[in-house]
């Protein structure tokens, strides 16, 4: 299978803004998780290309330098305009046989657990939805072929995507993948990470991303780049 994975990233101006630290803080910790999550995905086996939608220069300029294919998101509508956006470019270039989005916020996941999202699905059509921990957002979405079914991000996107799924495709599935399911969009989801006990490396960069941008500090930490 020819899978493509997708990553909307937002601009620093509208970057987690749920989270209670200054906005120079937000910044480079969401720098720390794109540089984590693109890490992933492209040393992930099962992926074939991986594309980054931002509206955002440096964002594009780092999924650039990590091999993966900017998608320049001028409007920045939303993230179902953003994965439109890439699902327009994947169609033209018609070589991969599935999609599987994935938010910037879920740095806790590795190489091999797309992989093992595959598990689940199959030909002739399958839509596969992997929900947050808490069963109100959607953290990864696999679409086979990539247009059997539409997003609906920011619209209670757990239980539209299933019942997408349910109408479009030939298999619908809901699996919960644990490091799918750690995103980070407020102080409780951050805490919650830290002391989950997975990458401590990346954890102990996501607390110097916090204590530098909250002196004012700005730029990259703990090697990754971009932003969310």
């Amino acid at each position: 299978m020819n899978l493509a994975a997708v990553v909307p990233v937002k601009s620093y101006a509208r970057a987690k803004t749920r989270l209670a630290v200054p906005a120079a803080a937000r910044a480079r910790l969401c720098r720390v998780m794109l540089g984590e999550v693109l890490g992933a995905l492209l040393a992930a086996p099962a992926v074939s290309d991986v594309y980054v939608v931002s509206a955002d220069a440096g964002a594009l300029g780092d999924a650039a330098r990590l091999g993966a294919v900017p998608v320049r998101d001028a409007a920045e509508e939303g993230v179902n305009a953003a994965v439109a956006a890439a699902d327009a470019l994947i169609g033209r270039e018609g070589r991969h046989d599935a999609t599987v989005v994935v938010p910037q916020d879920v740095p806790f996941i590795g190489p091999r657990d797309v992989g093992y999202l595959l598990r689940f699905c199959g030909p002739p059509s399958c839509g596969l939805v992997v929900p947050s921990r808490r069963f109100d957002g959607t953290n990864a979405l696999l679409r086979m072929p990539p247009r059997v079914m539409g997003t609906h991000y920011d619209e209670d996107s757990y239980v539209l995507h299933i019942e997408d799924a349910r109408r479009s495709a030939a298999r619908a599935r809901l699996v919960y993948a644990r490091r799918f399911a750690m995103d980070i969009d407020d102080m409780a989801d951050l805490e919650y990470c830290l002391a989950s006990g997975l990458k401590p490396g990346l954890c102990d960069a996501m607390r110097g991303a916090v204590r530098a941008g909250g002196s004012g500090g700005s730029g990259g930490s703990g090697g990754s780049g971009g932003s969310c």
